[in-house]
C-alpha cells in the first residue's frame, strides 16, 4: 500500500498550486491592477494558460484518515470504493438508509484486512503482484470482461481496480496465513472420522442441507450491537440483496472468501442452535440470527438432499438446447404464433435427432451439452424435467427479448449415492477447526492490535 502522508502532501500541493494559479491569473485580468507594479508570478515558470480546462475525474473530497491500524492508514475513500464495490457485487444501489452503517461494518473489514495482512508479512508470507492479477483476470473473466474494461466498469461505478487488488490480497494473505500458522496445529484423529461415517450410515435417508453462513464475532460488550447488524443484514437479504454478496463482505468465519458455503452437511455437523434452526429450514430459505458460541449466524439452505439415498435430481443428463431469438422490437403478437409452433415442434421432436430438424425449420441455434447436473439447473427447470425420458423435449421457455429455448433429454444417468470417502470427512473436520481457530487468531490480531480512530 502506498504510504498515506507523501500521497496525501504532494495532492494538497498540487492543489494550492491550482488555486493559487487561478487567483494569479483572475488578479492579472482584474483592470484596477493594470497600473499597479507587480512583484513576478511564482508560477510564471510553468507558463500556465489563461483559461484552465479541467481533463479528468477530479480528486476524492476525502482523504483524511479514518483509521491508523499499526501505523497503516484507513481513509474515507478506501470505505467509499470498497462499499461501491459491495453495492456493484449486489447488483444495484444501497437504500440510502443503510449507508452509514454499511460504512461502519466495512470500516471494520478493513480494520481486519489490514490486521490479516500485516500479519503474514510478519510472517515472511509474500502475495505476488503475480498471484493478484491472476485473481483479477479471473474475477473479470466471470462478468466476461478484460481486466482494462473492468478497471474502468469500477471507475465508472465509484469503485477502484485498487480496492478489488486489495480485497483479493487481504484474502490470499488470510488463507496463506491459515496454512502456515494454524492449519499445520489441526489434527484429526482417525477414530474421530471413522465415528463420524458410523453415524452416517446409522442415519441413513436422514436429510443433508446445502448450507451457507454468515457469522457475526460478538463479545458481552458488543453483543447488542452485532444482533442489531445481524437483523439489518436479514432484512436486506430478505430484500433481495445475495447471501454470498453479503457473506463475503460481513462474514468473520474462513468460508467467507467463498460466499460463506459451508458444503453440504448435516444437522449433527453443526453447532447445536445451528442444528435446530436447521431442521426446521427448507431450499431457499434463510434462518434469524442465531445465537452461536461467540457470536451469531445467519445461515441459509440452498438445497436440500437424504443422507445414501437415490434422488432423481442427482441425475446426469446429456442435452442439446434449441434457441429461436426474435429481431429487437419485435411485438409480442406477432412472436407468439411463431413460439405456438415452436412449442408444438418441441412435443413431437422425435428423440435427440430431431433437434437439428426443429432448428432448421425455425433457423434456430443447436448448443449440445454433456455432464449436466439435474441439481445444478433452475428449480423451475428441474421441476419440468424431473418426469421426462430421454428423447423428450420441455416446453418453450425464455422470453421474446433474449430468446425462446427448449432442451432435448439425449442421455440421463442415474448416480448411486455412496457414504462419503475418509478422506473427505477428514477434511470437513479439518476445516471447521481451522475455522474455529482463525476466529481466535483474529480476534487476539484486534486485541494486540494499536488502532486510532480520526
Amino acid at each position: 500500500m502506498v504510504a498515506f502522508v507523501p500521497k496525501s502532501t504532494r495532492a494538497l500541493s498540487a492543489t494550492a498550486l491550482f488555486a493559487l494559479a487561478i487567483a494569479g491569473a483572475a488578479f492579472a485580468q482584474d483592470p484596477s491592477q493594470e497600473s499597479q507594479p507587480t512583484a513576478p508570478s511564482s508560477t510564471s515558470g510553468l507558463k500556465l494558460p489563461q483559461a484552465i480546462e479541467v481533463f479528468g475525474q477530479k480528486m476524492p473530497s476525502v482523504v483524511k484518515a479514518t483509521a491508523i491500524v499499526n501505523g497503516e492508514v484507513i481513509t474515507q475513500t478506501d470505505i467509499d470504493q470498497r462499499l461501491a464495490l459491495l453495492a456493484i457485487a449486489n447488483g444495484g444501489q444501497i437504500p440510502s438508509e443503510e449507508m452509514e452503517r454499511l460504512r461502519q461494518q466495512i470500516l471494520r473489514n478493513l480494520i481486519d484486512e489490514t490486521l490479516q495482512i500485516q500479519a503474514a508479512k510478519a510472517e515472511k508470507i509474500e502475495i505476488k503482484n503475480a498471484d493478484i492479477e491472476k485473481t483479477v483476470a479471473r474475477v473479470a473473466g466471470n462478468v466476461k470482461q478484460t481486466p482494462e474494461q473492468l478497471t474502468n466498469y469500477l471507475e465508472a461505478n465509484g469503485s477502484s481496480i485498487k480496492s478489488l487488488r486489495r480485497q483479493i490480497e487481504g484474502e490470499l494473505a488470510w488463507r496463506r496465513l491459515q496454512q502456515a500458522k494454524i492449519e499445520s496445529g489441526v489434527s484429526v484423529g482417525d477414530e474421530e472420522v471413522k465415528a463420524v461415517l458410523d453415524r452416517m450410515n446409522a442415519s441413513k435417508g436422514s436429510e443433508e442441507y446445502r448450507v451457507g453462513e454468515i457469522f457475526l464475532s460478538a463479545t458481552p460488550a458488543n453483543e447488542a450491537e452485532t444482533e442489531a447488524n445481524a437483523a439489518r443484514i436479514l432484512a436486506q437479504l430478505k430484500n433481495g440483496a445475495s447471501f454470498a454478496g453479503y457473506a463475503r463482505q460481513y462474514s468473520e468465519a474462513s468460508t467467507a472468501a467463498v460466499g460463506g458455503d459451508l458444503g453440504w452437511v448435516r444437522p449433527e455437523q453443526l453447532p447445536a442452535p445451528l442444528a435446530a434452526a436447521l431442521r426446521q429450514m427448507g431450499p431457499g430459505t434463510i434462518s434469524e440470527p442465531i445465537q452461536v458460541p461467540g457470536g451469531v449466524s445467519i445461515i441459509a439452505v440452498q438445497d436440500t438432499r437424504k443422507i445414501l439415498t437415490a434422488d432423481p435430481r442427482d441425475a446426469v443428463l446429456s442435452l442439446k438446447q434449441v434457441s429461436i431469438s426474435f429481431p429487437k422490437g419485435t411485438a409480442r403478437e406477432s412472436a407468439e404464433p411463431i413460439v405456438a409452433r415452436f412449442a408444438e415442434a418441441a412435443r413431437n421432436v422425435g428423440g435427440c435427432g430431431g433437434a437439428e430438424r426443429i432448428a432448421a425449420d425455425f433457423k434456430a441455434e443447436v448448443v449440445q451439452s454433456d455432464q449436466v447436473k439435474m441439481r445444478d439447473l433452475p428449480p423451475t427447470l428441474q421441476q419440468i424435467m424431473l418426469p421426462m425420458q430421454v428423447g423428450q423435449a420441455t416446453q418453450p421457455f425464455g422470453s421474446i427479448e433474449e430468446g425462446v429455448r427448449v432442451l432435448v433429454i439425449c442421455g440421463r444417468d442415474e448416480v448411486d449415492p455412496t457414504e462419503p470417502t475418509f478422506d473427505q470427512v477428514y477434511n470437513q473436520l479439518n476445516e471447521e477447526r481451522i475455522n474455529m481457530r482463525s476466529r481466535r487468531y483474529l480476534r487476539d490480531l484486534r486485541r494486540d492490535a494499536i488502532i486510532e480512530f480520526r
